[in-house]
């Protein structure tokens, strides 16, 4: 896992599922500057738009960004909330951020932004009822089907989370009452990084598998540790 993830064309090998997450980045620093095709970049929508949703309401919606202005001024505002975070750090994770790139909007070329309607549906959603966070669960799974079939296609896609809600709201016109959700960064790469960045940087290491697992109850890190039942 340690080795870069070589790029795959779209009309190369299909990865397997397994392969495809195994290689999945949160892309920033391998973007070719090219745009994406379109037929690929349908056949991408076509996957997120194939996920579950809860009451198959589909409660999603894609904004595909790609004039160069509004990648500019976007870009800028990222820039700017980066800044105000590294401000806030303590001088030994502000030098452990400090190399780390956070965003690739200009160089992908294209963004998509994933909203969520929690109207979609009506009033009685089926599913819905006792867990309102379902909507969004269900537009994650979009999200995680539109990265996955973009990795096996040799694309990479980088989740841009420093931003001002309202800043995105007015820049893409989006009403009071839909909730953008994501921005992704959207583009044919290099290569595809053997870790995740955070991980490359020394952010933070990532979590065995065994410290997740739980039989029958949840038990704390202390309790798993003393064997406790």
């Amino acid at each position: 896992m340690g080795e870069p993830h070589p790029v795959m064309s779209s009309a190369g090998t299909t990865m397997t599922l397994y392969e495809a997450i195994a290689t999945r980045r949160d892309v920033r620093n391998e973007f070719r500057g090219d745009v994406i095709e379109e037929e690929v970049l349908l056949r991408l929508l076509r996957a997120a738009h194939a996920a579950p949703s809860v009451g198959h309401t589909r409660p999603w919606d894609f904004v595909v960004v790609r004039a160069p202005a509004t990648l500019t001024r976007f870009a800028a505002h990222v820039a700017g909330c980066r800044e105000d975070f590294a401000r806030s750090l303590p001088p030994d994770r502000a030098e452990t951020f400090g190399p780390i790139v956070i965003d690739g909007i200009e160089q992908s070329g294209t963004g998509i932004v994933v909203t969520y309607d929690p109207s979609r549906g009506g009033s009685h959603v089926l599913g819905r009822r006792t867990i309102d966070e379902t909507g969004r669960l269900s537009v994650a799974l979009a999200i995680e089907n539109l990265w996955l079939a973009a990795t096996a296609e040799g694309i990479g896609v980088g989740w841009v989370s420093f931003y001002h809600k309202a800043f995105l709201r007015e820049l893409l016109s989006i009403p009071d009452d839909i909730e953008p959700i994501a921005w992704l960064c959207v583009g044919p790469v290099t290569q595809f990084r053997g870790v995740p960045d955070l991980e490359h940087f020394g952010w933070r290491a990532g979590r065995p598998l065994e410290a997740a697992v739980h039989r029958e109850t949840y038990r704390t890190p202390s309790e798993a540790a003393s064997g406790e039942q």
